[in-house]
Order: C-alpha cells, then structure tokens, then sequence
C-alpha cells in the first residue's frame, strides 16, 4: 500500500513539474512576444526633396499612411522645424506630405533630428562655398585635361556613381530605399569625401584659391574642403544621436527618418551600431 501510494504521489510530482516547467517556458515565450511587440520601430525613408514625375509629396503621404507613424522626425535643425511649422520654406517632398499626415491624425508628434546651426555652422568655418568650388575646380583641370591618370580615374568614378544614383533617383521609392542604392550611396560619398580629398590635398592649385569667411578671414579650398570631409562624418553621426535620443524617449512608437536618401545608408550603419536592442529597424515597404 505504502508503495502504491508512493509511486502515486512520485507520478503526481513529476506532472506538477512538467505542467510547471511548460507554464514557466509558455510564460518567457509570452513575455518575449510582448516585448518585441513593444519595441519601437524605426523607418528610415531616404527622399528626394524636390518633387519630380516619379517622386512627390502624395507618394510619400501614402507611404506615411502605410506606416501610421506616431512620430516623424524631419531633417532640419529647430529653427527649421519652427520655419516648417509657421509655413516658411514649405517646397519640400517631406514637409507638405508631413503637413497633410498631421491633418489627418492630428496626435502625430513631429521633431528635428538634424545637426544644430548646420547651414550658419558651414558657413561660419568656410566649408560654404568652398566644398563646392572645390568639386568644380577639379571637374575644370579634368575637362582641361591637367589632371594624372590616377586623378583622372579617382573624379571619373565620382561621377559615374552620381550619375548611377541619378538614374536610380528617376525610378520608385523602393529603389533608392534598400540595401544596394545604400551601398552605392555609400561609395558616392567615400568618392566625394575621402577620395576627391586626395587630389585636393596634393595639388597646389586648391591651396592657392580661397574664399571669405563671414568674420573677414580668409580660407582655401583646400582647407574647406577638408573641413566638410569630416563634417558630413559628425553630421550624419550626431543625426543618429538624436533619433536614438528620440526613441529612447519614446518607446515602443512608431518613429519615421525623413531624409535625403544620400544620408540613409550612414544613418542605418550609425543606429545599428548604436541599437542596445530597444528598437528594430524596419523598411516602409515590408
């Protein structure tokens, strides 16, 4: 009898343990699977900031509406979140189809994302103009055939991967919104500031032409061009920043990155690197 009691009493046990051990386990799937829902998404969606046939502020409003954002996050500093928000300077993809968005769910929380002072700040230091006229300056001696092969080689795949994102650019959002056009986003800028770099900094003629800075100062091409080399490192760097920033004070929302679709690849390379694992990132289309 005492046996049999005891066999019983071992079989009750060891159902106890196996129905708690399958609650415990059904528990942590549970938990896990409300966690996740519970992340907040992130999209980044690369733009075109002037309306063209294939690409204008209803298309990205229907994207907007797809995705039913609760925040959007802009790519202007705050005095250009203010301007957009006082109907100044309204000409962009982004902001008209941001405006339509936010008549339609009017609880939509919008901020700036950008670098603070970004325009004043290039121009106080003379990367303004001078990125520019440095770019224009080598495409003159490469037209005037001055400059070495290897130069010559350096600006002609700078300006085959411009002309490949431009043609890129001519088609849907979709295709300069993915891994690939990242990727040859990526290379087009390494072209610009890193490789174009090289040729400034080793021919005379872009430490001899300068320009005026706002405080009477003057500055060369070459120094300003240098200087907007490591400026679009710390601009894109600090973008992540603060949408991280963003997220983090928001969780578990639905955070949309308007942004020129140069910036996406850098901008998704920085928010991965910088993920603790409290958002996931997600593509508009999916």
């Amino acid at each position: 009898m005492f046996v049999k009691n005891g066999f019983c009493l071992y079989l009750a046990l060891s159902i106890l343990i196996k129905m708690k051990s399958t609650l415990t386990a059904f528990l942590l799937l549970l938990t896990s699977f409300c966690f996740s829902q519970s992340k907040t998404e992130i999209y980044v969606i690369g733009n075109i900031h002037d309306s063209v046939p294939n690409y204008h502020s209803k298309i990205l409003f229907d994207i907007l509406d797809k995705v039913k954002p609760d925040i959007i996050l802009h790519e202007v500093d705050t005095q250009g979140m203010k301007d957009y928000e006082n109907s100044i300077k309204i000409t962009e993809n982004e902001i008209k189809a941001s405006n339509t968005y936010l008549k339609k769910y009017p609880k939509t929380l919008r901020f700036p994302f950008d670098f603070e002072g970004r325009n004043q700040y290039r121009k106080d230091r003379g990367m303004v103009p001078t990125d520019n006229l440095s770019v224009k300056l080598i495409d003159s001696l490469y037209q005037a055939k001055k400059l070495t092969p290897s130069e010559a080689k350096i600006y002609e795949n700078f300006t085959n991967l411009t002309k490949e994102l431009m043609k890129i650019a001519e088609l849907s959002p979709e295709n300069f919104n993915n891994a690939t056009t990242d990727q040859i986003s990526g290379k087009r800028q390494n072209a610009q500031y890193s490789e174009l770099l090289k040729i400034i900094e080793t021919r005379p003629e872009f430490a001899k032409r300068f320009v005026v800075k706002p405080n009477g100062e003057k500055i060369s091409y070459r120094d300003g061009f240098t200087l907007m080399s490591g400026f679009w490192d710390l601009r894109n760097q600090t973008m992540a920043k603060n949408i991280d920033k963003i997220a983090e004070t928001h969780p578990g929302k639905k955070i949309v990155v308007l942004t020129g679709f140069l910036h996406r690849y850098y901008i998704l390379k920085e928010l991965r690197r910088i993920n603790n694992g409290t958002f996931v990132i997600k593509e508009f289309y999916d």
